[in-house]
């Protein structure tokens, strides 16, 4: 229905902001939930996108996601670019 007027979304990459180098490393489910925002958009087939937007107190990068329509990867590539030079 709006993918006729919607060019893309925007989403977080990860439900917490990255850890450090092998912090959660003994840790698989931490592993786990990482990911568990990007795995559905794989499974979908949309092209998707994921840039840092920001870093937190502690100086850790925080992702956004950019999705986008079937078959508009060049939509994912100009708003990552953008959301990147915004920085």
């Amino acid at each position: 229905v709006f993918a006729n007027r919607i060019d893309c979304l925007l989403a977080p990459t990860s439900p917490t902001v990255a850890f450090k180098f092998g912090e959660k490393m003994n840790d698989p489910l931490a592993m786990y939930l990482s990911d568990v925002y990007t795995v559905n958009i794989n499974i979908a087939g949309n092209p998707a996108l994921s840039v840092p937007s920001g870093i937190n107190s502690e100086h850790m990068p925080i992702g956004i996601q950019v999705i986008a329509n079937d078959f508009d990867e060049a939509m994912c590539f100009r708003a990552g670019y953008a959301i990147e030079t915004l920085r």
